[in-house]
């Protein structure tokens, strides 16, 4: 395991600025993170030769690294040292794959498919995808990862007959691929964004315990010709996840 030299990175801090020192130096390690210049496993070496190097002093760079600790991206092991653990995935609020986002954000996704059968529509489910309820639905469960890490557990509903879902495919890549292969348009989704905390079950599905913080997402996205072609209800860890909003003021 390679320990990163920080003035490889380029780490200066700027003594005039309003901003804290501390801060000027989390925000730079916490880019390098995100950019994988230091990657998960790696070892960011002791305090006492970080500060030297850029001369600050140490509660200033214990500081900035319990920062980093707190949000999850730093982990300090006895016998080891402070370890990069991961960078936490901003995503846009687009219409768009998690699995696609995760490659483009350099992620190393990969899927365990929990479920992938024909059941009968719910209540919930049929008025989404304007289908009778008690029809046949497809429905998927699947738990995505990110460097072998749970990051979302996601259940997802088709009408029948829209495309074959193989499993084995479904763990190679995004269901928004396959929708598209077939020559599905996806042209818009309805979507909320919400939180609350984990039950035993999803914890221990998404490595966190009981009683965390989960993001949660439900979104039916249509087609080019106004069907609903997929209902998915997601939850999300919100130690390594987080919905990016990009507002526009109107004048």
């Amino acid at each position: 395991m390679n320990t990163p030299d920080p003035t490889a990175l380029k780490l200066s801090v700027n003594r005039s600025s309003p901003v804290p020192l501390y801060y000027q130096l989390a925000q730079q390690l916490e880019s390098a993170i995100e950019h994988g210049q230091l990657a998960p496993g790696s070892l960011l070496g002791n305090e006492i030769e970080l500060a030297g190097r850029l001369g600050l002093s140490r509660p200033t760079v214990r500081h900035a690294i319990q920062s980093l600790v707190d949000k999850g991206l730093l982990v300090r092991r006895r016998g080891i040292g402070t370890q990069v653990v991961h960078s936490q995935v901003k995503r846009p609020l687009e219409l768009s794959s998690l699995y696609d986002d995760l490659r483009e954000a350099g992620q190393s996704p990969t899927t365990r498919v929990l479920r992938n059968t024909v059941e009968p529509a719910s209540a919930e489910v049929a008025a989404a995808l304007g289908v009778a309820e008690g029809s046949e639905v497809v429905a998927l469960e699947r738990l995505r990862l990110s460097h072998a890490e749970p990051m979302a557990y996601m259940r997802n509903f088709l009408p029948p007959g829209l495309l074959r879902l193989d499993t084995e495919e479904l763990e190679e890549t995004g269901l928004y691929r396959l929708m598209r292969d077939v020559g599905i348009t996806l042209h818009s989704a309805r979507q909320t964004v919400g939180a609350r905390n984990a039950t035993a079950r999803e914890g221990e599905s998404l490595d966190e315990a009981e009683g965390a913080a989960l993001l949660t997402m439900e979104r039916t996205t249509y087609d080019d010709t106004g069907r609903a072609v997929e209902f998915g209800t997601h939850i999300y860890r919100a130690s390594r996840y987080a919905f990016e909003f990009r507002l526009l003021v109107q004048s």
